[in-house]
């Protein structure tokens, strides 16, 4: 007996510490595949002129999406944005879905709005439309306001893909801050030559917390006063600079932020539009769009730009935090198990042999192992089978190994792109940075378990996502 005991500690030990160098592994190896792509990028793209690009007959004429449920509170500084970016060939859908706030009155004065006689076609089956609103004054010709019933974000996404007439659409989020020439970046690899045909391009997203936001216009980027949402800029930077971008050179990226999007809609469209049973609406439609392609077996590209092109208000509180984290990780259990046929299949290359079982078990089981393997620890020194001392160094070494992720996130930011110029706000981000693992990032575990008992117990629900407003930031 006691020698079963002891092979299934020494067992139970080995996959803990497997599981742990396993993760920070292929961190490094990402990292470095991150660091040495957008050294390429940013050499590539350094004496580029965007503005060239606006007189370009062939420039891609493009279609806005912004979906948008009780967003009153910042809808008006939104839409100002979106339509106050560098570009020539696009226009402005806001899809209202059933909002029950005053987003429609809002839009209505603020844009002056009236009733168009534009017809409704669907090819992907939606909720009911009620209304389609175009402006009155010449100065918001690019602006279409769409109000239905609510139907959810892909829904509505799906709507604004039905009533776009231009080949490409860019789905973003309503609450929102765009870069100026956030099109013009976004559309450069549509118009590359390639024998690949360039079905989706994402871009970075940044947090806009406490950053002084003007007539729909980033003007200055500040580290956020609140404390979780400076947290969240870390979080981020660790996304975004060293993941996405090494899993988009490895041709394996499954994820495009549903804030941020730019897609081919014709690709869309035949792969179903967006899935409006699922909460990772923005995941599901990037997988299927790609399983599409190699199902019939054409050649295609997924691109991701990484530079700083698009804000959004991060929440400050741990109970909307919580909402938004326990969402995600139903959305990813719903995408991951609508497509487990790709798992280690050798027909989606990459994506089934690499993308799909690193997010299984690095995303989707982590938490879960993570929970399971500190309780089984604390049991096992409690009876003094290990030794606190072991255990200590352990955390210890897992410490310092986030902390040292977090500020290679931060020095790549820094020594790129350059947003946060202050010496306050670098000493703000470094402090979280050393206090996220201990704060933050047992939060996120804890949310991303009671995503998984709320996928059990059959929780559909989005949670609200109250907004403190742009209207709110400093001026």
């Amino acid at each position: 007996m006691a020698n079963s005991i002891d092979i299934f500690i020494q067992i139970f030990n080995y996959l803990i510490i497997f599981f742990a160098v396993f993760v920070m592994i292929s961190y490094i190896i990402l990292a470095i595949i991150s660091g040495v792509s957008l050294k390429a990028y940013l050499k590539k793209n350094r004496f580029v002129n965007y503005n060239a690009l606006l007189s370009l007959e062939s420039a891609p004429r493009v279609s806005l999406i912004a979906p948008a449920y009780n967003e009153g509170k910042t809808i008006q500084e939104n839409v100002r944005s979106l339509l106050a970016i560098n570009y020539n060939n696009f226009d402005v859908i806001v899809v209202n879905d059933g909002s029950k706030d005053d987003s429609i009155p809002v839009l209505i004065k603020a844009f002056e709005l009236v009733s168009s006689g534009m017809q409704y076609l669907p090819e992907i089956p939606t909720k009911e439309v009620k209304a389609i609103y175009v402006s009155s004054n010449p100065a918001f010709s690019k602006l279409i306001v769409v109000d239905k019933f609510n139907g959810g974000k892909a829904d509505a996404l799906n709507t604004g893909m039905n009533l776009s007439k231009n080949p490409y659409v860019v789905c973003i989020d309503v609450d929102c801050i765009m870069d100026k020439d956030v099109l013009l970046k976004l559309a450069k690899p549509y118009l590359e030559q390639s024998d690949k045909k360039v079905i989706a391009t994402g871009g970075v997203v940044r947090i806009a917390n406490s950053c002084i936001i003007k007539s729909g216009k980033l003007i200055e980027v500040k580290a956020p006063d609140n404390f979780l949402a400076r947290i969240q800029v870390i979080e981020y930077l660790r996304a975004f600079i060293l993941g996405r971008m090494a899993w988009s050179k490895l041709d394996g990226l499954l994820i495009i932020s549903g804030a941020f999007g730019m897609f081919d809609r014709e690709i869309a469209i035949k792969s179903g539009g967006y899935d409006t049973n699922t909460v990772g609406e923005d995941m599901e439609l990037i997988v299927r769009m790609r399983r599409h392609m190699i199902d019939r077996k054409e050649s295609y590209v997924v691109q991701y730009i990484p530079d700083p092109l698009c804000w959004t208000e991060a929440p400050e509180s741990y109970k909307i935090l919580g909402k938004q984290r326990s969402r995600w990780m139903r959305g990813t259990i719903e995408t991951l198990w609508t497509h487990r046929k790709m798992m280690f299949n050798p027909k989606y290359k990459t994506l089934g042999l690499l993308s799909y079982p690193y997010w299984l078990f690095a995303e989707y089981y982590a938490p879960i192992i993570e929970v399971t393997g500190i309780l089984i620890t604390i049991v096992l020194v409690a009876f003094g089978i290990i030794s606190w001392k072991f255990f200590l160094l352990f955390l210890l070494l897992v410490y310092l190994f986030a902390v040292m992720f977090s500020m290679m996130a931060l020095y790549t930011e820094e020594s790129t792109f350059k947003r946060y110029e202050t010496i306050a706000d670098l000493k703000k981000l470094t402090l979280v940075a050393l206090l996220e693992p201990l704060i933050f990032h047992p939060f996120t575990v804890y949310a991303a378990l009671k995503g998984n008992w709320e996928k059990l117990s059959g929780n559909k629900g989005w949670g609200d996502m109250t907004r403190t407003g742009f209207d709110k930031k400093p001026t």
